[in-house]
């Protein structure tokens, strides 16, 4: 029975969660307390974990309250129950889309979308670089970031010009973070 209860309780959260994991949270409480399944102060405990673990929220919720009210099994129901609206969804979405990628109208939609797209994402990153290299009024540069973007910059450039294969993203990540460790300790 308890199977049951987490998934038709979770399917219920993955049903009508709009809005990202923080639009969910209320759902989530609903059902969790009014099944007794956590206290209130047990939950808030949870979403705080929840939050600084990898993942989703409402997965890793799902997750926990279910593994604690039934162990392996009761993880499975209620996570599966909260993603498998999202992933009926996708599917349907799927088979939808390559009918209507075909569609001349939704094509020339696309292609209109893409620079805007391209432009947004340049402009997220001119906004961040110039917000790390060009301090605000009254604070200082920092030596550190200059360096840490120079490093980064040439590696990045540099691969392209003198290599055959462009660095990969991981690599420059890896490379930051323990940049990052040396230069702001």
């Amino acid at each position: 029975m308890i199977l049951i209860d987490l998934f038709l309780g979770f399917l219920r959260v993955g049903c009508f969660a709009f809005g990202g994991a923080y639009g969910a949270i209320p759902l989530i409480r609903d059902v969790v307390l009014s099944y007794g399944w956590m206290t209130e102060d047990s939950l808030a405990y949870m979403i705080a974990v929840s939050e600084s673990t990898p993942g989703p929220i409402m997965i890793n919720l799902a997750t926990y309250v279910g593994s604690s009210q039934a162990g392996f099994w009761g993880a499975v129901m209620a996570t599966s129950a909260v993603v498998l609206p999202s992933f009926v969804i996708i599917l349907l979405v799927t088979a939808l889309m390559n009918r209507f990628l075909k569609n001349s109208i939704v094509q020339a939609l696309l292609r209109g979308v893409k620079p805007c797209v391209i432009g947004i994402v340049l402009a997220t990153g001119i906004h961040w670089t110039l917000g790390t290299l060009v301090p605000p009024a009254g604070e200082q540069f920092s030596i550190p970031s200059g360096i840490l973007f120079l490093i980064l910059a040439a590696m990045l450039f540099g691969s392209s010009f003198f290599g055959k294969k462009k660095i990969s993203p991981i690599a420059l990540i890896a490379v930051s973070g323990m940049l990052g460790i040396l230069l702001f300790p």
